[in-house]
């Protein structure tokens, strides 16, 4: 099964036990931070995109939201009837050319199956679509892999996302959450990663 297919099914099944309905506390308090309504954002893998919704609605008007199905597009677009559907796209992340100031991962680096090709393609496109002085500002999973390679989502440790992330972005954080919804306590890393001089 294609990537496409398989989340438009898990969507069209309401199989997304990660989803919260609302964008995270770690997420969330970063934004409440950030003074540049001119900032051009990429949210990659967003899924029902609260975060993207969060920015729209406090003046972020340089919002893209990228997902591989169209189905957590379309209900988006229904959330938000003023939000520039030019700026949802339904595209392939590998695939995806542009290049922003400011990327926020919301665990889709865990979202794939985990084999070191992936891993390492994400941490080179992440660069390769950030500006210069460009962050990728996020969370990732914080608990143990597992072997079963459907078992989405899958974890890692800091250690692990550091050794594809740091060959290719400077780390700024990258720490255990201290703000974490209770469900997800001791389970995230918050992370800021600035872009490094050079292309790849």
């Amino acid at each position: 099964m294609n990537e496409e297919n398989y989340w438009t099914q898990r969507y069209k099944a309401s199989q997304t036990g990660w989803d919260i309905g609302h964008a995270s506390t770690p997420i969330k308090n970063y934004i409440d931070q950030l003074q540049d309504k001119g900032l051009k954002i990429l949210i990659p893998g967003a899924g029902n995109a609260y975060e993207a919704e969060y920015l729209w609605k406090r003046g972020f008007e340089h919002v893209f939201v990228l997902d591989i199905s169209g189905v957590p597009l379309e209900a988006f677009q229904k959330r938000n009837p003023d939000f520039p559907a030019g700026q949802l796209l339904q595209e392939n992340f590998f695939e995806h050319l542009d290049t922003y100031d400011l990327i926020i991962e919301q665990t889709f680096f865990c979202s794939f199956v985990p084999t070191d090709e992936n891993r390492t393609a994400y941490a080179k496109h992440m660069a390769s679509l950030l500006k210069p002085k460009g962050k990728l500002v996020g969370i990732w999973f914080d608990f143990p892999m597992t072997t079963d390679k459907e078992k989405r989502p899958f974890g890692g440790n800091k250690t692990l996302y550091l050794s594809y992330l740091s060959t290719y972005l400077k780390p700024i954080v990258f720490e255990r959450c201290h703000n974490s919804i209770p469900p997800r306590q001791g389970k995230e890393l918050f992370g800021i990663f600035q872009s490094m001089d050079g292309t790849f």
